[in-house]
């Protein structure tokens, strides 16, 4: 039976609706226009230029588009591994093989996801990783990320922690989501870098 999570301090509430709000005005434009720049850069980057392996996600909606990358390491010869939500908000892990293994799930109160449509990996695929690509709504200057608050990423940070593996954690967002500081709590582990559209800033 997985253990309850600590309920998120106020503030975190606060800036996630704060940052939601403006990714709601953007246009599909601009989140187009972002997601082409995003992989350019992240493409640079000496931990993806080496993965064999990559766990990724498939954003939705207006969150910094992550489908070019995606396509883009995959035709590298990289493996790339997306989520599939659990009902206990855990993730099991599926290969990525091109746009049209993408399958949309409702998932009962929650938005729908594009997962993999082929076979189910198990939660411990991800430990295979040599970098980790986590969704996020803001970074600090320390490099602790403000997630949406369900849970499921903290999951896989404290599963990678467990097993000793070392991935580099590497989190996506928009320019103005990179920020002076967020709130933190006892089970939040920063990451390694972020990737934006105007380049890359490393943490540790």
């Amino acid at each position: 039976m997985s253990q309850p999570r600590p309920r998120a301090e106020p503030g975190k509430r606060t800036l996630r609706q704060g940052f939601l709000s403006v990714r709601s005005r953007l246009t599909a434009d601009d989140v187009a226009e972002t997601e082409a720049a995003l992989a350019a850069r992240a493409l640079e980057l000496r931990e993806l230029a080496h993965a064999r392996t990559v766990a990724a996600y498939v954003s939705v909606g207006n969150e910094p588009g992550t489908r070019a990358l995606l396509e883009a390491l995959h035709a590298r010869g990289v493996r790339v591994l997306l989520p599939v939500l659990m009902a206990d908000n855990d993730l099991d892990w599926g290969a990525y093989d091109g746009e049209g293994s993408l399958v949309r799930v409702q998932h009962r109160g929650k938005m729908a996801l594009l997962e993999p449509a082929g076979e189910r990996l198990g939660p411990d695929a991800v430990l295979a990783a040599d970098a980790v690509l986590l969704p996020g709504l803001a970074v600090d200057a320390r490099g602790m990320r403000l997630g949406r608050g369900g849970g499921s990423y903290d999951r896989v940070l404290a599963r990678l922690e467990r097993a000793g593996a070392d991935p580099a954690l590497v989190v996506l967002l928009y320019d103005s989501e990179v920020v002076d500081r967020v709130p933190e709590e006892r089970h939040d582990r920063p990451v390694h870098a972020v990737v934006t559209p105007s380049g890359v800033r490393r943490f540790r």
